[in-house]
């Protein structure tokens, strides 16, 4: 996919997904601001953001305001800032629910908000992560499930806010995700059914791109064979 002269964000830039998209945003052409919770240096070729607290919002709002007077605007935006936590609710605590709020829906929230006076007149993309645990959730699930499927339902709220203005935005929703942390995690796992960041990295790649301007508000499961 062609992202040549494109502007694109992608948050939590230095995991594993965040830097496979980065390097795949990177050859395509686009110039990658790599924005993390963390300093830290970004994959070849993609610009370091200084670490930057996506739940504060006035903060990131300051942040990606300088980010567009510096490079002219925001084409894309790719909210992959988040994270898991497996735990019961008869063993676990209130506060993972809020913890996982925080970190994987009002991160993409306050990123999308901080991000739309900065798009062209032409239009733009946004691109969420949620996941597919958040359309039937398993036991241990219940805080992470229940904060990606507000990342879906943000996607498909703002998509309809945002149609008029060619702004689309779209969600993928994998399975496992084939990193070294969930190796180490399930060890016992058959790693081959699992999603690579490569192979989630071209879904996104191809929801940036100007080849999906036909499509908004949709949740994409990208699950291999789990």
């Amino acid at each position: 996919m062609d992202l040549e002269n494109k502007i694109i964000v992608v948050t939590g830039a230095l995991g594993s997904l965040g830097r496979g998209v980065c390097s795949a945003a990177v050859a395509a052409g686009a110039t990658v601001l790599a924005v993390d919770c963390v300093d830290g240096e970004p994959v070849a070729g993609a610009k370091a953001v200084p670490a930057l607290d996506l739940g504060d919002a006035k903060a990131t709002q300051a942040r990606f305001a300088e980010l567009a007077k510096e490079y002219g605007r925001i084409d894309g935006l790719v909210n992959i800032a988040g994270g898991f936590a497996w735990e019961t609710l008869a063993e676990g605590s209130i506060d993972t629910w809020d913890q996982q709020y925080q970190i994987n829906l009002r991160t993409a929230v306050s990123a999308s908000q901080a991000a739309l006076p900065h798009f062209p007149a032409g239009g733009g993309r946004i691109v969420n992560i949620s996941a597919a645990g958040a359309m039937k959730a398993a036991a241990g699930l219940g805080a992470y499930a229940a904060a990606k499927s507000g990342v879906a339902k943000l996607t498909e709220a703002l998509s309809e806010e945002l149609k008029e203005k060619n702004i689309t935005v779209n969600a993928v929703l994998p399975s496992v995700i084939d990193t070294k942390p969930n190796r180490e995690a399930m060890a016992d796992a058959d790693f081959s059914t699992w999603v690579t960041p490569e192979a989630l990295g071209k879904v996104i790649l191809f929801l940036l791109s100007s080849a999906s301007e036909p499509i908004t508000g949709a949740l994409i499961p990208v699950t291999g064979r789990v």
